[in-house]
């Protein structure tokens, strides 16, 4: 448990060279690794709960891993280790990828994970992955997983937009035979592909098609540094919105425009935030500026895939906007490491905000937040979100310890902006 306190002044400018690395590169990274020849090089590799779960993985399945704080260089074995329990602890993106990538070696594995993890759906991934040749047992993790040499390329259009999901089906198609054909309703998040096509994959976009080509030798290795992690930078750039006279420069934050959608939906309520890409690479990097705004409410229901990680911290800066805030076509919140509308709309209502709870979002009316005890559910976005209300008021923050899964560093950085008391439970 966590105490939490507004600071007595607050008129500050501050430059922020390193938040938190990029969490879905961070993973990637790893997992891509298995299909290169040779040895790979990530330089800020984040570290943290979800991606060193990743890292374990990749050992367990018998490749050569060294590391040394934030760097690691990763070489895959000419044969994956089979017949395993890959054990992905809180890590949606660990399962969901590492069973594209195993769907194509020949033999079994156990995929496990912790609680919260074994109630997010799975037969999304499975279902795809059957029709190119693999199979499964359960529903749910813990499953297992048998995999093919001899997969077959199909042509398959998702019913949601995920890229995990989307990031499964490339790594089967990669090891498929036959081209396959990838469609979702609205482009998910796309780091999969840039990276792939990157390493020089035969993954192509006609109109709102994927092409997906079997490889037919290894892909190069890299030597990647990874960017600041816009989904977690995003929590900092709330908490200047919110606060007063403070305005803050983040540096080197990855910008691809799946990403940052967020930051037009501030700038939509009236934030004073600009961005700019600064390099050009597989991804865009650049810089984001921000300054203390009045904001105003606002209704979202398009292009909820690119918002899915920062809608419990936008609620956040929809309860202190003026007026009314609606989030629509949004159910796919509750399939996360927590109901994350129910969540929200719990922990609003118990700091004095009014808010309602949809079938597929929520409505918030903003106002003055009063001081409570909130609870994180064990979802590290929930937590860090609320944490943001200490800004405001002094708060209790239960179950803080997740924050661990994405982003270890957090309550330093927010060192900065307010006061902490560790208290015990």
């Amino acid at each position: 448990m966590i105490a939490l306190f507004p600071k007595k002044t607050q008129n500050f400018h501050w430059v922020f060279e390193k938040i938190a690395f990029d969490k879905s590169l961070s993973h990637r990274s790893i997992i891509f690794a298995f299909l290169c020849e040779g040895e790979c090089e990530i330089k800020d590799f984040l570290i943290s709960e979800d991606t060193l779960a990743t890292l374990e993985i990749a050992k367990n399945l018998g490749a050569r891993v060294w590391s040394n704080g934030s760097f690691v260089s990763i070489q895959a074995p000419k044969q994956r280790n089979s017949c395993v329990v890959l054990d992905c602890k809180n890590s949606g993106t660990s399962m969901r990828l590492f069973t594209g990538l195993l769907s194509g070696n020949e033999g079994s594995y156990q995929l496990i994970g912790d609680t919260s993890l074994c109630q997010r759906p799975m037969q999304r991934i499975f279902e795809p992955l059957m029709l190119m040749g693999a199979r499964f047992k359960g529903e749910f993790a813990p499953f297992e997983l048998w995999g093919s040499a001899k997969l077959k390329g199909i042509r398959y259009c998702s019913p949601i937009a995920s890229a995990q999901l989307k990031s499964a089906f490339i790594l089967s198609a990669l090891q498929a035979k036959g081209q396959s054909f990838f469609t979702e309703p609205f482009l998910s998040r796309d780091h999969s592909e840039r990276f792939l096509s990157f390493l020089g994959a035969g993954i192509e976009k006609k109109g709102s098609e994927l092409w997906i080509s079997p490889l037919k030798e290894k892909l190069k290795s890299y030597s990647i540094t990874i960017p600041n992690d816009p989904s977690s930078v995003i929590f900092f750039v709330v908490a200047v919105l919110i606060s007063c006279n403070v305005s803050a420069v983040f540096k080197n934050v990855l910008l691809n425009p799946t990403r940052i959608d967020a930051l037009e939906v501030l700038k939509k309520m009236g934030a004073r935030i600009e961005y700019r890409v600064l390099q050009c690479g597989f991804e865009e990097i650049g810089e984001i500026e921000v300054a203390s705004s009045s904001l105003v409410g606002i209704e979202i229901s398009e292009k909820i895939a690119w918002l899915i990680d920062e809608i419990p911290v936008l609620c956040i800066a929809m309860a202190c906007a003026k007026g009314k805030s609606l989030i629509s076509c949004a159910k796919e919140l509750r399939y996360k490491e927590s109901d994350r509308i129910a969540s929200v709309v719990f922990n609003l209502k118990k700091l004095g905000i009014e808010a309602e709870e949809k079938e597929d979002g929520l409505m918030i009316y903003g106002g003055e937040f009063c001081s409570g005890e909130v609870e994180s559910f064990g979802d590290h976005r929930i937590a860090m979100s609320f944490a943001l209300v200490g800004i405001k008021v002094p708060i209790v923050l239960k179950g803080e310890e997740c924050v661990g899964v994405s982003f270890p560093q957090f309550f330093d950085l927010l060192d900065l902006f307010v006061n902490k008391e560790q208290i015990c439970k």
